[in-house]
C-alpha cells in the first residue's frame, strides 16, 4: 500500500527528513512550505535521489489541501531562530502550531503526528490539545536526538565505541533540564556509574544540555541527527516495526505526571504510540524528572495564562 508522508517545513530539518524518506523509498513525500517556490525547489533537487528502482516521489507546495491523505506528518515549521533558549520565540511558535493543527485536522485527521518543531513538549501538548487527536498518535521527537547526544558524550569520555554502551538514556523537557539517565547505562556490560565520580557525571549533564549551543558556535543549527532519529520513527511507522526509544508525549498519569507533555520511554508500531513503558529511576532521576515536568508546566501555563 502506497502511503504519504507530508512535512511541514522546507528548512534544513524538513529536508534532510525528506532526503532520507525519498532515497530509501520509504514513501511517497509532499514538502509543504509557506513559501511555495521553497518547496518547489527542494523537491526538484531531492527527486534526483530517488533510486531507479523506486516508484515513489517527491513534490512540494504551499497547498494544505494536499495534506489529504496524509498517513504521517511530520511539523518541522519555525517562526524564527533562537539564538539562546528554545522557548525564545515561544509565542509565535504556538500560535504556528494552533494554525497548522486546524489545517491538519481538516485535511488529514487520520495521520499521525510527528512533531519536531521547538519548544518541542510545548508545541506538542499544543497540538494535541486543540486537534483532541489520540495522544498516542502526537508524538514529539526530541529525546531520542538528546539520548544520542548522551551517547556520543560517554564514549568521548570513556574513549569507547558507541556500540558498547547500552541504555544511555535522556528523558524530561527537550530543554535545559533534560534529564540522561545515568542508573541504567552499561558500558561493555559495566555500569557506568562504577566509571565515573560525580563530577564527571555533572560534566556530562550539562554536556548534554548544552550540546546544541556548542553546534550553534559552528553551524547555524542542526539538522541530520534529528533528521535520522524522525526518519527511524517514520520508517518504524510505515513498515510496522517494533521501536523502542523516549519521546515527547501528554501523560495521564505516568511517572506520576498529568496534563503535561515531556519524553518518556514508549514502543512505537505502525499504529503510532503502543505503550508508554515505565523505566526504573533512583531518587535523584525521579526528582530532576518531576523539575523538568513542572519546567514544561510552567511554560504551557505561561501561554494559556
Amino acid at each position: 500500500m502506497v502511503c504519504l508522508i507530508s512535512i511541514i517545513g522546507s528548512g534544513r530539518v524538513g529536508t534532510a527528513i525528506a532526503f532520507l524518506c525519498v532515497s530509501n523509498a520509504l514513501d511517497d513525500v509532499l514538502l509543504l512550505n509557506r513559501t511555495k517556490d521553497k518547496a518547489i525547489g527542494e523537491s526538484l533537487d531531492i527527486v534526483n535521489a530517488i533510486p531507479s528502482t523506486s516508484k515513489f516521489s517527491i513534490h512540494g507546495t504551499d497547498d494544505y489541501s494536499k495534506l489529504a491523505g496524509s498517513d504521517i506528518v511530520v511539523i518541522t515549521a519555525s517562526t524564527g531562530v533562537y539564538m539562546k533558549d528554545r522557548t525564545e520565540n515561544m509565542d509565535s511558535q504556538v500560535t504556528m502550531i494552533k494554525e497548522i493543527a486546524e489545517k491538519i485536522k481538516h485535511n488529514c485527521p487520520s495521520a499521525i503526528i510527528l512533531v519536531i518543531s521547538n519548544p518541542l513538549d510545548v508545541l506538542t501538548y499544543f497540538f494535541q490539545r486543540e486537534t483532541k487527536f489520540s495522544r498516542f498518535k502526537v508524538i514529539g521527537i526530541a529525546s531520542s536526538l538528546d539520548s544520542s547526544r548522551f551517547r556520543y558524550f560517554i564514549s568521548e569520555k570513556l574513549s569507547v565505541p558507541q556500540s558498547s554502551i547500552s541504555n544511555a538514556l535522556v528523558l524530561g523537557e527537550h530543554g535545559d533540564s533534560l534529564v540522561p539517565i545515568f542508573s541504567g547505562v552499561s558500558v561493555g556490560g559495566k555500569a557506568i556509574l562504577s566509571m565515573i565520580d560525580n563530577d564527571e557525571k555533572d560534566s556530562l549533564i550539562s554536556s548534554v544540555r548544552n550540546y546544541w549551543r556548542k553546534l550553534r558556535s559552528y553551524k547555524s543549527r542542526s539538522q541530520f541527527g534529528i533528521a535520522k532519529n524522525a526518519y527511524d520513527v517514520i520508517d518504524a511507522i510505515i513498515n510496522s516495526k517494533e521501536l523502542s526509544i523516549p519521546v515527547s508525549v501528554v501523560l495521564e498519569g505516568e511517572f506520576g505526571e498529568k496534563d503535561v507533555c515531556i519524553g518518556v520511554p514508549v514502543k512505537i508500531t505502525s499504529k503510532g504510540i503502543a505503550e508508554i513503558k515505565d523505566t526504573k529511576l533512583d531518587e535523584s532521576e525521579r526528582e530532576s524528572f518531576k523539575i523538568s515536568a513542572q519546567t514544561i508546566r510552567n511554560n504551557i501555563q505561561s501561554i494559556v495564562q
